[in-house]
């Protein structure tokens, strides 16, 4: 029975990894600090964790204790947009963190590290990206995870450690933190309905992503230490349809069965197409599911409506104030 350790386990994506993982037969680990996770999404069936991945002397000893045969490595703090005002932050915690989980990884012989990146390392090149296009990400967030990416590179032709990379984008469901301000737009609309708020849409709301449904993604990511042929590679996983910003508010209104109002804010700096092309994907594990934006979004509305509107604090580690969009700035 394979032992495997999910960092960001209590988190959205995690907390499915490891649902997915345990009906595979794996013994599992969920490590997270609860900075975005909830410790009740934790399958009581995994062993919890609460800790950091900057915690080297904690990482050693769950190395050194469990000999896992698989990393999967989830946590990050996903603000991708807020990550140009809190750099420092951002790569202390989703580049060095993940870097000493790598080296963990060599040190115990770790059969497959599999690793999330994102569609953020392809910046604002032509959709659908493709894997490969040359990386050019645009802000710190896309910079970190294409760094961690190059490392796994670098580490498997030195030491051998097979990975898998997933590049995933706009994902949505259950468990995700409705109550962050600053990432997972899904979350935010559904949390600001339940609270008879308007919908926060930056600028004219017609940017363009392909919203996809983590019952898709989870399930693949969890079974693809079994694909001999994914070891090494870069997967773009996700939706294959984009909507606009716009589109998206009204079939979450929709789904929350809530006719609410949409507020255009000031414009932020983000990239303003963003959704990539599966084929490798499709070639490598075959054809995959593909649940409808309107399907998803009512799973996920049933859920937040059963936890409820959630309050998270903002964010207290800005580092730069300048250009720092004002409803950031309000909320800081």
């Amino acid at each position: 029975m394979p032992t495997s350790l999910v960092t960001g386990g209590a988190g959205f994506m995690g907390a499915h990894v490891v649902r997915e993982l345990l009906a595979m037969g794996h013994t599992v680990v969920a490590l997270d600090d609860l900075s975005g996770g909830f410790a009740d999404q934790v399958d009581p069936r995994a062993t919890f964790v609460q800790g950091s991945i900057n915690d080297y002397a904690l990482v050693d000893a769950l190395f050194a204790q469990h000999r896992f045969d698989h990393v999967y490595h989830l946590a990050a703090y996903a603000a991708e947009g807020l990550s140009h005002f809190i750099r420092s932050f951002n790569y202390q915690n989703n580049l060095i963190g993940s870097i000493h989980l790598i080296n963990a990884s060599v040190r115990h012989g770790v059969k497959c590290f599999v690793f999330t990146s994102s569609i953020a390392v392809y910046g604002a090149l032509q959709p659908p990206m493709r894997e490969d296009m040359m990386p050019k990400p645009e802000d710190p967030y896309g910079v970190a995870k294409l760094a961690v990416e190059m490392d796994l590179y670098a580490a498997r032709h030195m030491f051998g450690l097979n990975y898998v990379v997933f590049r995933p984008h706009n994902v949505y469901g259950e468990f995700q933190n409705i109550g962050d301000r600053y990432r997972n737009v899904v979350g935010i609309f559904m949390n600001q309905l339940m609270q008879g708020l308007p919908l926060s849409v930056f600028g004219d709301g017609e940017q363009q992503r392909a919203f996809s449904y983590i019952g898709d993604i989870a399930p693949l990511m969890a079974r693809c230490v079994e694909v001999p042929a994914a070891y090494g590679e870069v997967f773009n996983i996700g939706a294959d349809t984009p909507y606009t910003v716009n589109q998206l508010a009204r079939a979450v209104m929709q789904a929350m069965g809530v006719e609410g109002v949409v507020k255009h804010v000031e414009a932020r700096n983000e990239v303003v197409h963003a959704w990539s092309d599966h084929s490798k994907l499709h070639r490598v594990f075959g054809p995959q599911p593909s649940t409808p934006l309107v399907d998803g979004l009512r799973r996920m509305a049933e859920w937040a409506r059963r936890v409820g509107a959630r309050q998270s604090k903002p964010f207290g580690h800005i580092e730069i104030e300048q250009k720092l969009p004002p409803v950031w700035k309000q909320q800081a």
